[in-house]
């Protein structure tokens, strides 16, 4: 839909830089702006706790839609139990329609939906910033810490998670995986569910 106006942009989370994600986003060849985000300013900024994560925003620079999972179809829908179908009609119809569209949020919806940061989402945010720094600089062991105070006071957020793990022995440090921690859900989404409107 880039002749009427969309544009992607991909952002990926990753501390390693280049040499985590890097791989990834040659292997996809995408036609869009691609970015690494090693500070994870994104997810901070918008409040993301998980990824793939969309935010949309118009051409005024104004948020549309905060953060929600948005993946392009259902190949995941066992770990994310959301139905992608929508998500996609809606943004079609979003390009199309613009402002006027039923997926557009209002003002006071956005309001409702995008509430700042507590207290504790701060410490988390700052442990995890302290904890990144700390492995940058070689001292990875004094990291594991601040990445466990991160989780602590932020434990809906799978992006520190995942982080973490990623950059350590998640095994041996954490005694647990991505993949025993959402079997540990016994079926519950680790995404919150979409809430969109129903058009037809």
């Amino acid at each position: 839909m880039k002749p009427q106006g969309l544009e992607i942009i991909t952002v990926a989370l990753d501390s390693r830089g280049a040499e985590g994600a890097g791989e990834w986003i040659r292997a996809a060849t995408p036609e869009h702006p691609s970015l690494i985000d090693v500070e994870h300013r994104v997810a901070a900024l918008y409040n993301m706790v998980n990824v793939p994560t969309g935010v949309w925003i118009d051409e005024g620079g104004r948020v549309v839609r905060p953060n929600e999972v948005a993946f392009v179809d259902n190949r995941w829908i066992d770990y994310t139990k959301t139905d992608m179908t929508r998500y996609v009609a809606g943004l079609r119809d979003w390009v199309v329609n613009g402002a006027a569209s039923a997926f557009a949020l209002t003002e006071a919806e956005l309001r409702r939906r995008m509430a700042l940061p507590t207290p504790a989402q701060a410490l988390a945010a700052a442990n995890f910033r302290l904890g990144q720094y700390l492995h940058a600089q070689g001292h990875w062991e004094d990291a594991i810490p601040c990445f466990k105070q991160a989780q602590a006071f932020h434990p809906e957020s799978w992006c520190y998670k995942r982080q973490a793990w990623a950059l350590s022995d998640a095994e041996k440090y954490y005694g647990t995986s991505f993949k025993k921690e959402v079997e540990a859900l016994g079926g519950k989404p680790y995404y919150a569910p979409l809430d969109l409107p129903s058009v037809g």
